[in-house]
């Protein structure tokens, strides 16, 4: 179902167009991606797993998992939910590892794969934290290419409709969707352009880029590369959990604020962190009923005021639960949760059976640092961080020279951190690669956005990323 009222967001949809589904006649919108236009039409099940043919559903909305597989005009395990809708194409289910039925002959493409030539400066990744860099960069005269797989740049923020936290200088009252506009429009007045609908399939050490654009391959060179390739959800393991109707915080984040289809009727959101209680409002504000939100530790983990509102909607927050199971058929149609003690044990007599048709999973992130290990980084794991990431010192630099790195790759934390990462990575590769560069106002820039960083860390929210990064340092200074 598609959202028609929202309290924030107006959707601008494009025509419509028809597309073949599984043999039947459908029609989306033109500027949405096939697994949306599927969902939105009313279909949940979007393929069948190889062995056990059991159903899946969209559940990352990123690229990043293998729910949205399919077959799209003859060619299988297209990912769905990030290729966009386009009129008369013939979507297909799929049921096993898939096979090419047709495929018209291959021209001859010579000098494959095609050289883009060079660039100062590679951003990978059109977040909050490439984009910052990027525009840093270009402050003090260095030229950029910001590279992106969605054909749309801003990364998790065009679909942010709260209002950040913080003071003027870190957008304090100003919703995420308007931040990614304002760092667009900064970016448009440095020397710097983006390049989506790209995926880095590869980083080397020499600063080579391996790029799959329009189906072709090419390569670029760079003096300096920033890592801002954000984080991937986390997923949690219980009888049912791959069923669809099971989604990623994030996917339906996509699904509702950039598309304005809604995830499904009633919902029930596991974990209280910032980003549980927030989808969770939002899911309030796109007109969907959310039974309510459940946390494993004792206390809520987010802001209280975002909670504080939640409750104040009559959406009970349920501290020390979890859920048992996601039952149905082919899609979710009630779940099981139960308390916990602080061993997390299930506490017996405790459970409780929900109807609901959506589980929303927002247990947290990892960083995606693939590239960086695969140019030859050192790594580390660090809990507080989220994970596995690439050792990096204080000014985002990692074991490898002139490859940096920033915003959720390099540990998990908040946007406005994000942001501000993103324009130390940004500042240090214009230091490493701008001859005769302005020292003072590099300096004063640093100094900056460090001082603001430490600030927004400084808090009893950010002890967890602090303590992390803080062993961090430590690392890079003995690598």
């Amino acid at each position: 179902m598609r959202i028609n009222e929202h309290p924030i967001l107006e959707f601008v949809r494009g025509r419509e167009i028809g597309f073949e589904f599984d043999g039947r006649k459908l029609t989306g919108r033109e500027g949405e991606t096939i697994a949306a236009a599927v969902h939105a039409a009313g279909v949940r099940v979007l393929r069948r797993s190889i062995k056990l043919k059991r159903p899946r559903g969209f559940f990352c909305a990123i690229g990043r998992c293998s729910s949205c597989l399919m077959t799209v005009n003859g060619v299988p395990n297209v990912m769905t939910c990030v290729t966009p809708l386009e009129a008369g194409m013939k979507v297909e289910t799929q049921t096993d590892k898939g096979h090419v039925v047709h495929a018209e002959p291959r021209e001859s493409r010579p000098g494959e794969p095609r050289d883009l030539g060079h660039v100062p400066l590679a951003v990978v990744g059109a977040g909050p934290a490439g984009l910052s860099a990027a525009i840093y960069a270009g402050r003090l005269g260095a030229e950029s290419i910001v590279i992106d797989e969605n054909n749309g740049a801003g990364g998790q923020l065009i679909k942010q409709t709260h209002m950040f936290f913080g003071s003027k200088e870190h957008y304090a009252r100003v919703r995420g969707i308007d931040i990614g506009r304002r760092l667009l429009d900064e970016l448009d007045r440095v020397p710097s352009r983006l390049m989506l609908g790209t995926t880095v399939l590869g980083l080397y050490g020499d600063g080579t880029l391996s790029l799959l654009r329009d189906g072709r391959h090419h390569c670029l060179s760079a003096d300096a590369v920033v890592l801002a390739t954000g984080a991937s959800e986390n997923m949690l393991a219980f009888p049912g959990s791959d069923l669809p109707g099971v989604y990623g915080a994030g996917a339906v984040q996509t699904l509702m604020n950039v598309y304005g289809v809604v995830p499904g009727d009633r919902v029930l959101m596991i974990g209280a962190g910032n980003i549980g209680l927030i989808v969770a409002y939002q899911l309030l504000q796109a007109g969907v009923e959310v039974a309510a939100v459940i946390e494993g530790l004792p206390e809520v983990g987010g802001y209280h005021v975002h909670a504080a509102k939640i409750r104040r909607a009559g959406v009970p927050i349920r501290t020390s639960h979890t859920i048992l199971r996601a039952e149905g058929e082919d899609r979710v149609q009630r779940a099981a949760i139960a308390r916990v003690d602080r061993d997390w044990t299930v506490l017996p007599g405790t459970e409780e059976e929900l109807d609901v048709d959506t589980v929303c999973l927002a247990v947290g992130l990892s960083p995606n640092c693939e590239l960086a290990l695969m140019a030859g980084c050192d790594e580390a794991y660090v809990a507080e961080l989220g994970g596995r990431v690439a050792v990096h010192g204080r000014n985002l630099e990692t074991t490898l020279p002139n490859v940096l790195i920033a915003g959720d790759a390099s540990g998990i934390e908040e946007a406005s951190t994000a942001m501000l990462e993103g324009r130390i990575a940004g500042i240090e590769a214009a230091q490493r690669i701008v001859p005769n560069v302005d020292r003072s106002k590099l300096e004063r820039m640093r100094s900056e956005a460090a001082e603001g960083l430490e600030a927004l860390r400084a808090g009893p929210f950010g002890e967890k990323p602090r303590t992390g990064k803080e062993a961090m340092f430590r690392l890079a200074e003995n690598a």
